[in-house]
């Protein structure tokens, strides 16, 4: 028989916790993890507070510096859109004309000087439309080029006044100025980029002869009063074949202690001919290692 007070007998049992009430059960949300490649393109996307010159430099030949001077360029412009060029200030013909933009004319630094009067004097879109007259384009219009001379004798016109104006010029147009130096210490327009880079790039390849001068020339510029471009140095070692030796190692450790960073970028087929530059054929492995120099390099400039 039902007790008195009219309560059924399990009610004597924890009372069920409404379904409304239940715990839903947890559910743990992770942030994406940022990617990697885009970080690295984001330093070159920010805003520059003032044109940058960066100057590829290592006294001795085949290290290249035309490579690693027209990749940079490629690289940076390809993120950033415009605002970018390449310089052969190299004094006895230099190469980057031939290896970077297309040829849609012959004209060189020498016919911007002997109209650089005019030139310097325009303004606004002006001053662009004519400093165009003189440059070459990448053929995907990433960046732009202003070819070395072909012509030796060339070079004693290359005077560090006259080198100092083109480069002011160039900051007029451009956010980033890239130049191919030369490989004569000794020789004007190579002491006026590097006194005047606010970015030194040391370029080798895995061969003590190429990383002895690059460390001959480090001293050489210590020794000129420019501790603070080279402490503030990147080193760049360019693997010339397929597998590297061990060689890379021993230079990057070495080079680590001299320079604020050492960046190796791989061997690529496309770029072993010599000939034309062509940043969209290279390999994405190849690609992401220059994305990667070239954001340590303008690192220190990004805000």
């Amino acid at each position: 028989m039902p007790p008195s007070n009219g309560t059924r007998p399990y009610d004597d049992a924890p009372p069920r916790t409404p379904r409304s009430a239940r715990r839903a059960p947890s559910v743990e949300y992770q942030a994406a993890q940022p990617d990697p490649t885009e970080q690295l393109a984001q330093i070159l996307r920010q805003e520059i507070p003032s044109p940058k010159v960066l100057a590829f430099a290592n006294p001795k030949g085949g290290v290249h510096k035309t490579t690693a001077t027209v990749l940079t360029a490629a690289t940076i412009g390809s993120v950033r859109g415009k605002g970018v060029i390449a310089w052969d200030d190299n004094e006895l013909r230099g190469t980057l004309g031939l290896r970077a933009g297309s040829a849609r004319h012959a004209r060189t630094i020498r016919h911007l000087i002997a109209d650089l009067v005019r030139v310097e004097h325009a303004t606004g879109y002006d001053l662009y439309d004519m400093l165009d007259d003189y440059l070459r384009h990448a053929s995907d219009g990433s960046y732009d080029v202003l070819a070395g001379e072909e012509n030796p004798r060339f070079a004693q016109r290359l005077d560090p006044h006259t080198v100092r104006r083109v480069l002011e010029l160039l900051r007029r147009t451009h956010d980033v100025i890239c130049v191919d130096t030369g490989n004569n210490v000794e020789s004007p327009n190579w002491q006026t980029v590097l006194q005047a880079a606010d970015q030194l790039v040391v370029t080798s390849v895995p061969r003590e002869d190429a990383a002895f001068t690059a460390d001959w020339m480090l001293d050489l510029l210590d020794e000129a009063g420019m501790e603070e471009l080279v402490a503030n140095a990147v080193t760049l070692l360019s693997c010339p074949t397929p597998n590297p030796t061990p060689l890379i190692d021993d230079l990057a450790g070495h080079f680590r202690t001299r320079t604020r960073a050492v960046v190796v970028v791989p061997y690529d087929p496309a770029l072993e001919s010599g000939s034309n530059i062509e940043y969209p054929m290279l390999a994405a492995a190849t690609k992401r290692a220059w994305l990667k120099a070239a954001a340590v390099m303008m690192d220190p400039f990004a805000r």
